[in-house]
Parts: structure tokens; C-alpha cells; sequence
């Protein structure tokens, strides 16, 4: 009977002489693992070509990816606006990037059929358009610690706005992020609407 007290006194000083863990701790570190979860936003990117560069714009920007259908030419319009088509319906103004932007087209492989081209809808609150791209666009995943803000001077000078909202850095990749509700100026839109 002895013993098993000695036992129990020995156990028991152990258990008092080994240090509880401060609550105060656990708590901070939780509370630093929480806030590097919440802190780590990512953006999701729609990312197409113009030219020999990668582009992307935000998922919730796009509407919807297709085929390009038949583009009908439409008089009085700028250059960059290829014409109007039917999607699903709604007849929206297609635009090409590419000639807004002054990109010399990049060569396309062998393999590749020139005629087939895909377009991104974009749904704006005043308007509709679709972006031709020649390749079918990929979609990507990515920190927006892995954005960095656009120089000014990269803007264009032409529209207000600053359409570029940064460069994403993807390993080796650069693809410029754009706000595609403020590729148009307000005089474009005017004559989209007209």
C-alpha cells in the first residue's frame, strides 16, 4: 500500500516539476497560422496570348469561352472592332486585342488551323463584347502576392483609366493582368451602345 502512495506522489511530482505549455503560446501561433491562411488571397486568371505575351484577365470578368462564330462587318465602326456575332442569342461586338493594342500578330505553329479562333465574353454593367484570341485560353490560379502594380508609364495615354492592373509573375512567366471594363473609353462605349 506504501509503494503504490510513493508511486503516486512520484507520478504526481513529475506531472507538477514538467512545465504546462503556456496557453498564451499556442494561442499566438495559432493566431500567426490564421492570419497567413487568411492573408494568402489568390486570384483566378483567364490567360491568352496577343502577340508572343500572356495575357490574363480575372475569371469573374468572362462570361463565357467559345468558338468564334461567323463575324459579321459592321460600317462606322473602329478598326479593332472585327464586327458583331451571335452568342447564344445576344449580338455582341467582337473585338481583336491584338490591333487595339498595336501587337503584331505572332506566327502560329504548322499545325494550327488560322480560321479557328476563340472568343471570351466579357459582360460589362453598360455593355457586352467579345475578345478574339487565337489560342484556346488556359485558366490559372495565383497568389495576389505574385501581382505587381503597373508602372504608370505602361498605361495607355489615349484612355483615362489604367486598364493594366499589374504583371503577374508565374516562375519564368510575365502575364499582364487587365481590367477589361476599361480597355473601351466612354466614346467607344457610346458608339458600341449606338
Amino acid at each position: 500500500m506504501k509503494g503504490n502512495t510513493k508511486m503516486k506522489d512520484m507520478n504526481s511530482a513529475e506531472t507538477a516539476s514538467s512545465p504546462a505549455p503556456d496557453t498564451r503560446e499556442v494561442s499566438s501561433l495559432e493566431a500567426a497560422t490564421k492570419s497567413s491562411t487568411a492573408t494568402e488571397e489568390t486570384i483566378h486568371l483567364i490567360v491568352f496570348r496577343l502577340g508572343s505575351e500572356e495575357y490574363g484577365i480575372k475569371i469573374e470578368q468572362v462570361k463565357e469561352v467559345t468558338v468564334t462564330p461567323n463575324v459579321t462587318r459592321m460600317p462606322r465602326t473602329p478598326d479593332f472592332i472585327k464586327g458583331v456575332a451571335n452568342i447564344r442569342g445576344d449580338i455582341i461586338a467582337i473585338m481583336n486585342l491584338e490591333e487595339r493594342f498595336g501587337i503584331t500578330p505572332a506566327p502560329l505553329p504548322l499545325d494550327r488551323n488560322p480560321a479557328v479562333t476563340y472568343t471570351l465574353v466579357i459582360e460589362a454593367r453598360e455593355y457586352s463584347i467579345g475578345v478574339i484570341v487565337r489560342e484556346v485560353p488556359q485558366s490559372l490560379n495565383l497568389a495576389m502576392t505574385k501581382i505587381d502594380k503597373a508602372p504608370s508609364f505602361l498605361q495607355d495615354i489615349n484612355i483615362h483609366e489604367n486598364y493594366i492592373e499589374g504583371i503577374a509573375k508565374v516562375n519564368n512567366r510575365l502575364i499582364i493582368v487587365l481590367d477589361m471594363y476599361k480597355i473601351l473609353t466612354q466614346d467607344e462605349i457610346k458608339e458600341l451602345k449606338g
